[in-house]
């Protein structure tokens, strides 16, 4: 596409990587598996929380005088294993009271291992190097459905000198793979119901229209039913009845044409734009201004004469220089733009991403986007 002055446009790295994606013309979307566009009705995680101590640390823990729960836990933990400590004052360093999570997986079983998350929760200054000791983690019943124990990894990294010290990382969280065992299941089985309900991760009417209608070919007609946008019922035929996990695994394996909807993401704090294939804008004329001020400190000392009474003094000098970068052109993009169409005209515009966030923000409010705008 080339301007009404002649001159081709300039296309930036957004550009070279959206048509390099979608090309010129609009490819054949791909054919997705069931069990990547869908989650069963009932069989999802659960979340789990506890309460415990981290041991071991290098004089970075808790300090007891401000973490009053931490010297008490301490306490509660010590005359449990026959310690008797009470009215003496600890001095330790080297423990932390911490938050444990995690996620109990759908149908997990009484001795599988999940992995745990731990974080601070008092001033110390480091976990690396801990461990934690044997911690209930409870569900929103109260029930405790998993014992998390063991040897950290923290990420973070602090090394230093005696004037200068370098950190990276968070210190004060870190991992426990495979550091809680399970010992409540939750109830539930697929194997006796005689409906499974299917919920869309991405909830669409078309994409559920279309995985009725391939599971109907498999199953039969009306063995599947498209209650509304995210939720698709299927009732268990004969030959599958105590075999729902074999039916699933069956119905997962086939194919479905998902429905992309018309959408731009942006993100903010990177700068990064997506713009989904199926979006399109009516006829607009387009124009974008930068306006930039820079105002420039550089004070100099004036050193009074020798042999003089004056005083040394600061005199400011200041210095102010704009520099306008409007673009002085009305670009116009097409109606009905393809994508390539649509980004080559923004990029004629000479824009950089952050200005990008703002036009298409202005489209949107003209009514002339069509599309869903997110910003993340």
């Amino acid at each position: 596409m080339t301007s009404r002055t002649g001159r081709m446009p300039r296309f930036s790295l957004l550009t070279v990587l959206v048509t390099g994606l979608v090309g010129l013309t609009h490819p054949t979307i791909a054919q997705v598996k069931i069990r990547d566009l869908v989650t069963v009705d009932g069989a999802r995680s659960n979340q789990l929380v506890g309460y415990g101590l981290v041991i071991g640390l290098q004089q970075s823990g808790d300090t007891l005088r401000n973490s009053q729960f931490t010297q008490q836990s301490l306490f509660t933990m010590l005359e449990r294993m026959g310690v008797q400590v009470t009215g003496q004052q600890l001095q330790t360093r080297n423990t932390a009271a911490v938050i444990v999570t995690a996620n109990l997986p759908a149908f997990a079983r009484q001795g599988t291992n999940i992995d745990v998350t731990v974080a601070s929760l008092g001033d110390a200054k480091s976990l690396a190097g801990g461990v934690l000791m044997v911690t209930p983690l409870m569900g929103a019943d109260g029930e405790v459905y998993a014992v998390a124990q063991g040897s950290l990894l923290v990420a973070g990294l602090q090394v230093g000198g005696q004037a200068q010290s370098v950190k990276t990382g968070v210190q004060t969280s870190g991992q426990i793979p495979d550091g809680a065992i399970v010992e409540r299941e939750v109830p539930g089985t697929l194997e006796t119901l005689s409906h499974v309900r299917l919920a869309l991760r991405a909830p669409d009417f078309v994409t559920a229209q279309r995985i009725k209608e391939v599971v109907e070919r498999r199953l039969g007609p009306g063995s599947a039913k498209a209650e509304d946008m995210g939720t698709i019922d299927i009732q268990v035929p004969p030959e599958y009845t105590n075999r729902v996990t074999e039916m699933m695994a069956d119905l997962g394996e086939l194919e479905v044409q998902p429905e992309v909807p018309a959408r731009i993401v942006v993100d903010e704090k990177s700068g990064t734009i997506v713009i989904g294939e199926d979006v399109t804008i009516d006829t607009v004329a387009v124009t974008h201004g930068n306006l930039t001020v820079r105002v420039t400190e550089t004070p100099q000392v004036s050193q009074p004469g020798p042999l003089s009474n004056g005083q040394t003094v600061v005199v400011p000098r200041t210095s102010i220089g704009i520099d306008d970068k409007s673009n002085k052109r009305l670009e116009i993009v097409p109606h009905n733009a393809t994508l390539k169409n649509l980004v080559d005209g923004l990029n004629a515009l000479g824009l950089g991403p952050r200005d990008l966030m703002q036009v298409l923000n202005a489209l949107k409010a003209s009514g002339a986007l069509h599309a869903e705008l997110d910003f993340i």
